[in-house]
């Protein structure tokens, strides 16, 4: 993949935080990488939306070094940087600042899985992708420690879990596309506002099953045990 077409795929990604709403002014990023040349292309840093062009995109090396552009990348640069490293299958990265999304994350709590809809992202572990106030300070502050860094998401399989809420920070998310980042990042702010207005109609609401939360998870899971069995769905949840 060409620096060039490395570029375009990254300004296009970018276009869409702003047409959905999942940033406010210039914060946010997508950045997307060509593993084999060990580098990526991510947004420059307070650049308008409205202002940003193709040749903006800055080009940046795993070691953090810019290949090319004559702006300065996104303060994030360095978390991207990490989660390229740690997550090889990750060919973008999108970082937003949605208000619902962010409002989990500063408040320090998981988006609990209220409903089916949320499952086929909330894989409902713990306190769901919730940071445990320490991962933004792994990825950002450890540079000198590639070990570690790499090792900030210990628990997270990055082709199951495709988002994080980072505590005190935001959401990031990726995927295989900057298109399938993106979707993944609407998603998050999705479930997140609905997960947050259930709760302020009813604060006592709690997640649905472990059950009905894997069969919806892991759909291909439960098929099999349907057709492996010959039982009826709510014999495998039982």
């Amino acid at each position: 993949m060409s620096y060039l077409e490395l570029k375009a795929e990254c300004y296009e990604a970018n276009l869409l935080l702003p047409k959905y709403k999942l940033i406010d002014l210039t914060f946010g990023n997508v950045s997307v990488a060509d593993h084999a040349r060990g580098a990526f292309a991510i947004k420059p840093s307070g650049v308008d939306y409205t202002q940003l062009a193709a040749a903006d995109i800055m080009v940046v090396d795993f070691e953090g070094k810019v290949i090319e552009g004559t702006l300065r990348p996104s303060s994030d640069t360095p978390t991207h940087r990490r989660l390229f490293q740690a997550f090889r299958g990750a060919h973008a990265i999108v970082h937003t600042h949605s208000r619902n999304a962010v409002a989990f994350a500063q408040a320090g709590l998981g988006i609990p899985c209220l409903g089916t809809n949320s499952c086929r992202l909330l894989s409902g572990r713990g306190t769901g992708y919730s940071s445990d106030g320490r991962w933004g300070d792994q990825i950002r502050l450890r540079m000198g420690n590639r070990k570690r860094d790499r090792r900030a998401f210990p628990h997270l399989n990055p082709e199951e879990v495709c988002a994080v809420l980072v505590h005190g920070h935001g959401p990031f998310s990726w995927g295989p596309s900057g298109a399938n980042a993106i979707e993944t990042a609407l998603a998050l702010e999705i479930i997140a506002e609905m997960a947050y207005k259930t709760l302020q109609l009813n604060p006592a609401a709690t997640p649905i099953s472990p059950s009905l939360l894997h069969k919806h998870f892991f759909p291909e899971a439960w098929e099999g045990c349907v057709l492996r069995t010959g039982l009826k769905s709510g014999d495998c949840e039982r």
